[in-house]
């Protein structure tokens, strides 16, 4: 740490006792010698601890004008910090007997004072000071009670705590902050005795504090970051919040003098405010408020819990967010712990502080997390009425915040959570907020991926919302909200079920904690959350009819989940027709806002309902603009399932003008696409390209009868019947003008034709000769027509070589070529024939 110089006091602290006569004189034997020996064998005896103590005092004092003996004792000063430590906690408990505690005090604020205690070992010893004397029974229980040992040893404490903040310098504050730090849990203990002792340590302290040369106190606290601002750290005093909190309600204690030290610390605390150049957050002048604060606490006639109360609210004059925060967070945990204080007093700083509710969501992640480990403890009807409305104000002021700080701090909804979430949902505007809230964290998981255990993970948030609305949906209010928002919350809730899936080990590590056996599965969680919003707004049928058909167990598993959403989609779009048509509109809206290519369920859902709903015409137009822009994607899966949207809507009449628009899209994808979507794409061919007319059909049909070749030979026996089948349906269509250029296509797929004579698929055989006939009758070639209709298919490629022997020999070669690596012996066979 740096180097600290001393401060300058407005008058110095009191002078150190002197050492006790009882103890062995340094001067009997070397300090150092003496102080080397203990480091290196623990001292047993009461004398010889008294020695080693009145030695470190008097190697400290020697220090200061002996460089060399600094320079010795600096090289053993962490083993004499880590010896004094041991003493202190080897002392009795339930006595005070000898001066060991005080002498081990004067040793520490020796070598402090001698710059010779180490800072790792500092807090340490503080610790074992404050336990070893604020923690001794009240005289009346004490052993060999001694008063003025008793007040000895309590100034000795006092004298280190002013020494180690005298001796910080510059970091005074951060001394100051560090040594209040540790005194602040002594002020929450059940015994009144520590209680007291703790809360005059701080208003002595506090009251020496303002005898120091103490520096301007910044008002970014908490090391906030500022833009275009710096400040040094010994510039900040960020335990102010927490201080007050203690202090006002130990104004409350059911012990006197504890009452009267409290005060007696305010009082100190709003001079160390008014010394350290506080500003106020209200715009209040500066001696207005200092007058109030001789007021309240001159005030005589009122209750404590009163002067309490007024002491509170002239402080939030001068606290901002951060500390006000952590006066909440004292005040939920005051309620928590069986204390001496005021629960009414805890109840009313909640309150008040919640209704202001300008927090935070990093703060907000706080409050939540304190309540939700307190709630468990506390007893006071009081106290937990007074939560619940806190809760409750904050909702409905900062719903996103306080969604996400709720699902942060418990991703399983236990039934803690449960009695938060209820308190939070008490108010119509608030239910309506937060629900909107959770349908927006619901979908949101597939996009960024706040903190709990699980870091910032928004498919675990997703995960937890389900949770939480399984057990809200009873709720009289969230129920009639939930049937207002019901297409949004379904939708949700089914595309839930896929990312559940999509889950890490970590991610659904989070929810099987404690008794797993006792949980369901994330993925079974979903499905339970999907059947009880279902159920609760009246769907049981439904939730039967899914059940008889299969569908909850597809959904439960990764590879029949999209078939258990096709059944889910079936039944529902048997729901009344306004209701069925608000489903579509959303899950259009959906996958309109969405990235289309991710939401795979919305995609099966939205395509089975296609099939099954009669749809206005506004409502179409959307839909068709939605596969228009998901197809431009070429993404998998969802592009083969909004061709079986395309496909479903090609086959209405009032839609074949529109959907013609798709054809170029359509396709450009014929080649490059796998046999399954190559069918589809035929099947949508063989639908609209009768509708088309003038040069947009023969631009169409000629681009098409350069494609079909490639597809006649595909491994799909679907494909190679759909294409020949599209192949003989073209020719109908072609005019006269353009019939010229289509003889040279249909040329060219006569050899494929004639091969696909012999192949393995019955059906194709039969779509193979029709298709050839069709192209002998468009030829006019009578022969070949013959040949066909009599089935005499080995003297076809003979009449073709015949025909066509000069111009046609290098193709039908070509062509033979590729046959040859098919994986049809037959159709091997007969191209090494043709050869």
């Amino acid at each position: 740490m740096e180097h600290r110089l001393p401060s300058r006091p407005k008058e110095a602290w009191p002078e150190r006792p002197m050492v006790s006569a009882s103890v062995v004189s340094p001067q009997e034997e070397d300090p150092l010698s003496c102080i080397q020996a203990c480091c290196m064998h623990k001292p047993e005896a009461e004398a010889q601890k008294l020695s080693f103590l009145a030695c470190v005092q008097a190697a400290c004092e020697a220090t200061l004008e002996n460089t060399e003996a600094h320079d010795h004792l600096c090289a053993c000063a962490s083993t004499v910090a880590q010896r004094i430590e041991e003493l202190l906690k080897e002392e009795p408990a339930e006595c005070l007997d000898t001066e060991l505690r005080q002498q081990a005090m004067h040793a520490i604020s020796a070598m402090s004072s001698a710059q010779l205690l180490p800072e790792t070992r500092k807090n340490g010893l503080l610790r074992a000071c404050l336990s070893s004397v604020l923690l001794l029974p009240h005289h009346k229980n004490m052993k060999d009670w001694d008063a003025a040992l008793y007040i000895k040893t309590m100034e000795a404490l006092h004298h280190l705590l002013q020494v180690l903040v005298g001796n910080a310098g510059a970091f005074v504050l951060l001394e100051l902050q560090n040594i209040l730090e540790l005194l602040l849990p002594f002020t929450a203990c059940q015994q009144a005795t520590v209680e007291k002792r703790a809360v005059a340590c701080i208003a002595r302290l506090l009251a020496f504090s303002n005898t120091c040369s103490l520096p301007k106190v910044c008002s970014c606290l908490m090391q906030a970051v500022v833009l275009q601002h710096t400040c040094l750290k010994n510039q900040r005093f960020s335990l102010l919040g927490k201080l007050a909190g203690h202090l006002i309600l130990c104004c409350t204690s059911t012990h006197k003098r504890t009452r009267h030290e409290a005060m007696e610390a305010v009082r100190q605390l709003f001079a160390f405010i008014s010394t350290t150049g506080r500003s106020l957050v209200q715009k209040d002048p500066k001696e207005l408020w200092l007058q109030e604060c001789k007021q309240i606490l001159l005030q005589q006639e009122v209750s404590q819990k009163k002067r309490a109360r007024n002491i509170f609210e002239l402080l939030l004059k001068c606290l901002l967010s951060p500390e006000r925060v952590d006066i909440f967070l004292t005040a939920v945990q005051s309620m928590a712990a069986p204390s001496l204080h005021s629960t009414t007093l805890a109840a009313h700083m909640v309150e008040v502080l919640a209704a202001e509710a300008q927090f935070t969501l990093q703060q907000l992640q706080r409050i939540v997390k304190a309540i939700y480990s307190s709630l468990p403890a506390i007893k006071s009807k009081r106290a937990l009425k007074s939560l619940d409305r806190a809760l409750l104000m904050i909702a409905s002021q900062k719903p996103r915040e306080m969604v996400r700080s709720m699902l942060a701090s418990s991703p399983t909804c236990t039934s803690v959570a449960v009695s938060m979430w209820r308190a939070m949902l008490l108010k119509p505007t608030t239910v309506k907020k937060v629900l909107q809230e959770l349908l927006g964290v619901l979908r949101n998981h597939s996009q960024l991926n706040m903190a709990l255990a699980t870091k910032d993970q928004t498919r675990v948030f997703a995960l937890a919302a389900t949770r939480v609305l399984s057990k809200i949906f009873q709720l009289p209010l969230v129920l009639k909200e939930a049937e207002t928002i019901f297409p949004q919350l379904f939708l949700a809730l089914l595309c839930q079920v896929s990312f559940t899936t999509q889950l890490t080990l970590q991610e659904i590590e989070v929810f099987w904690v404690e008794r797993q056996q006792n949980q369901l599965t994330p993925i079974r969680s979903v499905v339970q959350s999907l059947k009880v919003l279902l159920c609760s707004v009246g769907f049981q049928r439904q939730v039967e009819a899914i059940q008889e058909q299969g569908g909850w167990d597809a959904l439960l598993s990764t590879v029949t989940h999209l078939q258990g959403v096709q059944v889910v989609a079936r039944v529902m779009s048997e729901l009344p027709g306004a209701l069925c048509g608000s489903i579509f509109r959303h899950v259009v809206e959906l996958l309109s806002t969405s990235s289309c290519c991710q939401d795979t369920v919305a995609v099966v859902f939205l395509i089975e309902m296609l099939e099954c709903v009669d749809l206005e015409e506004e409502l179409l137009w959307s839909v068709v603009e939605l596969f228009y822009t998901c197809l431009q994607r070429r993404s998998g899966a969802v592009q083969q399932l909004m061709l079986r949207g395309v496909l479903q809507l090609s086959k209405r009449q009032d839609m074949t003008r529109t959907m013609i628009s798709f054809l170029p899209c359509i396709m450009e994808q014929l080649q490059d696409a796998d046999s399954n979507i190559r069918a589809t794409i035929l099947l949508i061919l063989s639908n609209l390209l009768p509708f088309l007319k003038g040069k947009e059909l023969s631009f169409n049909t000629l681009e098409l009868m350069g494609k079909l070749p490639a597809l006649f030979n595909d491994e799909s026996s679907t494909v190679r019947q759909l294409s020949i089948h599209l192949f003989l349906n073209t020719l109908s269509l072609v005019e006269r003008r353009e019939k010229k250029k289509m003889r040279k296509e249909v040329y060219r797929n006569l050899l494929p034709l004639c091969l696909h004579l012999h192949d393995e698929e019955e059906c194709v055989v039969e779509a193979s000769r029709k298709a050839l006939l069709g192209a002998a009758r468009f030829l006019r070639w009578t022969q070949l027509e013959h040949l066909v209709q009599t089935a005499q298919f080995c003297q076809i490629g003979k009449c073709m070589l015949a025909r066509r022997r000069k111009s046609a020999a290098q193709d039908y070669l070509g062509q033979s070529l590729l046959y040859l690596q098919s994986p049809q012996e037959p159709l091997r066979q007969e191209a090494k024939r043709f050869i």
